[in-house]
């Protein structure tokens, strides 16, 4: 399975208009066909260079698995059309929040799709922990997208 983002190129830098320094909006992402058995997917964006911990941008799950995409924009409510819902990140709203490090180096934002043989079955607003506990045991496959974002001081 591969993912992939418009545009974010694999390493490359990260839009603006994807940041807390442009308009705030989640990229759109496209994957390829999962492995036969899969039920749903699981989406987490975190930034593991953070200061103190890894800083998680984005939860969602119960994507159909019938899906191969999510637009650009995703709305910052608890569930998405397609049914997929999305959970709290760490600044403490539902939904995609983009990168806004501190100035300085730049940091390392990885996308991980989870192609899962279940749905999760959580209610809006989960966190990381709760996805990372509930996929436990059903996680078919995965990809991941890493692109980087500096703010200048």
């Amino acid at each position: 399975m591969r993912l992939k983002a418009p545009a974010v190129k694999p390493g490359s830098d990260i839009p603006v208009q994807f940041t807390c320094d442009g308009s705030n909006i989640s990229p759109a992402l496209n994957w390829s066909t999962p492995p036969e058995g899969t039920e749903s997917f699981a989406l987490v964006m975190d930034d593991p260079d953070a200061p103190g911990r890894t800083w998680v941008h984005w939860v969602l799950y119960d994507l159909p698995a019938t899906e191969r995409e999510l637009p650009e924009g995703a709305a910052p409510t608890g569930t998405l059309p397609s049914g997929a819902r999305q959970g709290r990140n760490d600044f403490g709203r539902i939904g995609y929040g983009g990168p806004c490090p501190p100035p300085g180096p730049p940091h390392r934002y990885f996308f991980k799709l989870y192609a899962l043989d279940a749905r999760l079955e959580l209610k809006s607003g989960a966190t990381r922990t709760d996805i990372d506990h509930a996929m436990r045991g059903h996680i078919l496959a995965s990809a991941e997208l890493m692109g980087r974002y500096r703010r200048q001081a």
